[in-house]
């Protein structure tokens, strides 16, 4: 019994997500041109189910209908994104923000910075 109604909330929750996400990704696509906005790749009819609409702001419930808080993205660039999103709230703005205090805070250390010593070395 628990499980059937288990399994109609997560039916009726699916159908939701979808019907929003057909809502504004129709909107989208009508509003912006069909390229990818980080690697600017272009899609067409055939290849559109690969551009996705990125939310700004990571709230998937804030779709105003400018289109002020989408931005279209290949499957690849959206999901760069939320990895760097993730990265960001578990790690802070040091591993993924720019500016000084990134700078000051980047790997400084280079594998391969004595190779060619070594390898004249491993010669004589």
């Amino acid at each position: 019994m628990a499980s059937s109604k288990a399994n109609e909330i997560i039916a009726q929750a699916r159908r939701y997500k979808e019907e929003r996400e057909k809502g504004y990704r129709e909107q989208a696509l009508k509003l912006f041109p069909w390229i990818c906005g980080r690697c600017t790749r272009e899609f067409n009819h055939k290849n559109l189910r690969e551009l996705t609409v990125h939310h700004r702001d990571h709230n998937h419930d804030n779709n105003p209908s400018d289109g002020s808080n989408w931005e279209l993205l290949c499957l690849y660039c959206h999901d760069n994104e939320h990895q760097r999103f993730e990265e960001q709230v578990r790690y802070g703005d040091l591993q993924i923000g720019g500016g000084k205090a990134a700078a000051a805070a980047a790997a400084t250390f280079s594998p391969f910075a004595d190779l060619r010593s070594l390898l004249d070395n491993s010669k004589k």
